[in-house]
Order: structure tokens, then C-alpha cells, then sequence
């Protein structure tokens, strides 16, 4: 975890050329710096929040990319024409989309969670640079591995050279469903190992974290190229939680390539 100026960010895919991480709660922000207009009590407050990140990356608001996310599986390229997109109006985000990718420069890619797991990834050759938004629906929906596929097939990303960060997400302990969910995960085929049911609760405990992984893997991703980040944000007092608040605010994952 680092401190930009008054920006406190979490750092993913630490690598030349790349601005890459995901903002987390901090008390003395406005709104504790929420990063989500469709979910906040002064979208000024948010939108002063999003500034300054943008001041601490050395960027403009006007090239953030934000969708209307939906629990989808739906994928969308972007180039920067798309720069601004839901960047200040909630009412001008990308629709009914969860996964963002680009080949360009300065297009920084946005990504809203509050226990949901957000995934960052990129690769060299082919210049790609991409998020992705997986709660528990866009697991069962299989998300990640749908978005990595289609980078293989319309951009030959090398997915054995594909790096991917797998950010602050609740955790197992505390990710607790009733057995219609847990029907769904066990369905996959692959995600039993992932499943515990805890007696005294009378509930199902999952780890997203480790689902959306073996996604990851069956995709064809090495393991080696994974990285987790341990962060529970129900546990954590930085992280964003809808299960623990209904209207808890929003980190923002970020990706963007520069010149």
C-alpha cells in the first residue's frame, strides 16, 4: 500500500509503463473516498475524490473509462474515444458492461467493487491492458476466463504471457450464502475445493478470490503470472463493503498505459 500525496492507492502490476491499482476507503476523504457516482450521498464529493486521483496519477479525469456495471458477462474494447466516459455522469458510462480492454495509450480503465472482485491484467506483445468486475454472478457467469478468451481470439493475446491481479475482495470467512448460490458455484464444476459450509451459521462459505483464480488457470494462465491480493474489505477497516453497509461507497480499480 502506498500514500500518492492524500491518495491512499493499493498497487497492482508494478511494471514499466503501467499505472495500475485500486483505491481504498480512507476516513479523512470526502465520503471516505467513495469513487462511485451511483452510489453516494454528494456526487461532488465523489467527483472531487476522482480528481484527485487523476492528480496523483499525473492524469486528467477526462481519460478515465467507467461503465454501468450489471453482473454481467459482457466485454467491451475501448480506444480513446471512449476517454470520459462516465467519468463525471453516471448517466454517461458505458452500459451493461463488467469488463473493459484497450490496446491504447492513456486510456485509463475503471473498474467500481465493494467486496466484489475487481481483476486487473495486461500483457506485452499485444499490448493489452484490461479490468474486470467479478461478484459472485459474474463468477458463475464465468467473466474472466469469457474476457481472456476473447482477447485470444480478437487481439492473439498470449494468454501464457498475460499478467493478472486479482484485488481486494471479501473474503471466504465472511462471503456467506444460502444453498441456491452455492448450487450455482458447484455447478462450474470447479470450485468445490472453494466451498465449506460452516454448521453454526447454517451457511456456505466461498472465496471468490480463489474461484475467479481457477478461472484464471483453466483460461490458460500460468500460475505464476496470478498474483491475490489478501484483503478482506468487510475485515479490512480501508475496504468498501455492501455486505457489512448497503450503502457503503466504491473502490476503483485503474489500469492505464503510457508512452
Amino acid at each position: 500500500m502506498r500514500k500518492e500525496d492524500s491518495m491512499l492507492i493499493r498497487t497492482a502490476l508494478d511494471s514499466p509503463g503501467l499505472i495500475a491499482g485500486i483505491t481504498l476507503k480512507d476516513h479523512h476523504a470526502p465520503e471516505s473516498n467513495n469513487m462511485a457516482l451511483h452510489t453516494c450521498s454528494d456526487p461532488e464529493a465523489v467527483l472531487a475524490n476522482r480528481k484527485e486521483l487523476a492528480r496523483s496519477l499525473g492524469t486528467d479525469l477526462e481519460q478515465f473509462v467507467c461503465t454501468a456495471q450489471t453482473h454481467s458477462a459482457n466485454i467491451r474494447k475501448v480506444t480513446r474515444h471512449d476517454c470520459g466516459s462516465g467519468a463525471f455522469s453516471a448517466e454517461h458510462a458505458i452500459p451493461d458492461t463488467d469488463a473493459l480492454y484497450t490496446t491504447e495509450n492513456d486510456v485509463l480503465l475503471c473498474s467500481f467493487s465493494a467486496d466484489c472482485v475487481p481483476v486487473i491484467f495486461s500483457e506485452k506483445a499485444s499490448g493489452v491492458i484490461g479490468t474486470i468486475h467479478s461478484g459472485w454472478q459474474g463468477t458463475i457467469k464465468e467473466i474472466s476466463a469469457h474476457t481472456f478468451r476473447e482477447l485470444h481470439r480478437a487481439e492473439g493475446t498470449d494468454l501464457g504471457q498475460l499478467q493478472v491481479w486479482i484485488g481486494p475482495a471479501i473474503s471466504q470467512q465472511c462471503f456467506e450464502v444460502d444453498k441456491d448460490v452455492e448450487k450455482r458455484f458447484r455447478q462450474l464444476g470447479y470450485a468445490d475445493e472453494w466451498i465449506t459450509f460452516d454448521p453454526e451459521r447454517g451457511k456456505y462459505l466461498i472465496d471468490n478470490q480463489q474461484v475467479v483464480r481457477t478461472q484464471c488457470l483453466l483460461a490458460g494462465v500460468p500460475a505464476a503470472n496470478i498474483s491475490v491480493e489478501p484483503f478482506c474489505t468487510y475485515d479490512e477497516p480501508t475496504g468498501f463493503s455492501h455486505r457489512q453497509d448497503k450503502s457503503s461507497g466504491r473502490h476503483l480499480a485503474f489500469i492505464m498505459k503510457r508512452v
